[in-house]
């Protein structure tokens, strides 16, 4: 398979050593200022890039008629043009905050126990994120999408930095040395806590989701998420 990796920082590094271990080629390493000569020979893409250059990459995959996986965050207010269109060019598509397999299934986890929670009122839920220093965007992608699965699954309505409401989720976030990602959900009561907490101990894990997801994805058309991939619907 051929990739394209738009977005050659950290992140990128390890998914191209971990997509070579897999037998891939890269075609295209994009840093900020390059151009997208060889993007259209491409099997897929794989955009880890900034806020700022997302859509532009995104875009240009779309018109190259080439799949693209995009795990860059802080640019989701144009989600909706993005996915119309990926409609639009019959092109294929997965955003996700967090490739990580691991994630993927706390994810799961979070929302079944927000179906049980959200029938004990004595119980108020909390987020906690930490990330290493460099990190741009706060809170991160995982903990909005960890409010959003609790949201989708009780009588919560919003999140927030702040002192929070009974119907909002307070997210509080830490920026720590080179911590790669640590998420806890809390429900706190009067007389006891429940708590899920995920741990990533390096970057691998993102990296390896991202090049399954690409791998998976070759072929199709349509807006996809990982619960796609790892036939967790």
């Amino acid at each position: 398979m051929k990739i394209a990796l738009l977005g050659y920082g950290k992140m990128g590094q390890v998914i191209e050593r971990i997509a070579l271990e897999r037998g891939h080629q890269i075609v295209l390493k994009k840093e900020e200022n390059n151009t997208f000569e060889g993007l259209s020979t491409a099997d897929v893409a794989i955009d880890f890039s900034v806020p700022t250059a997302a859509v532009t990459n995104i875009s240009a995959c779309f018109h190259a008629n080439v799949p693209v996986i995009s795990g860059t965050t802080g640019w989701l207010e144009q989600y909706d043009e993005m996915t119309k269109l990926c409609a639009a060019t019959n092109g294929g598509f997965i955003s996700s905050s967090n490739f990580s397999l691991g994630v993927n299934i706390f994810f799961e986890l979070n929302e079944y126990l927000a179906k049980i929670m959200s029938k004990f009122d004595s119980y108020k839920v909390s987020m906690e994120e930490i990330h290493h220093t460099q990190k741009l965007d706060a809170p991160s992608g995982t903990a909005i999408s960890l409010a959003k699965g609790v949201i989708e699954n009780s009588s919560y309505t919003d999140w927030t930095l702040e002192t929070p409401d009974t119907k909002q989720i307070h997210i509080a976030t830490k920026r720590i040395g080179t911590v790669p990602g640590t998420h806890t959900v809390t429900y706190n009561s009067a007389v006891d806590a429940i708590e899920i907490k995920h741990t990533a101990h390096n970057r691998e894990g993102f990296a390896l989701g991202a090049v399954i997801a690409a791998e998976w994805i070759v072929g199709k058309q349509g807006v996809f998420t990982m619960k796609d991939v790892l036939e967790l619907k």
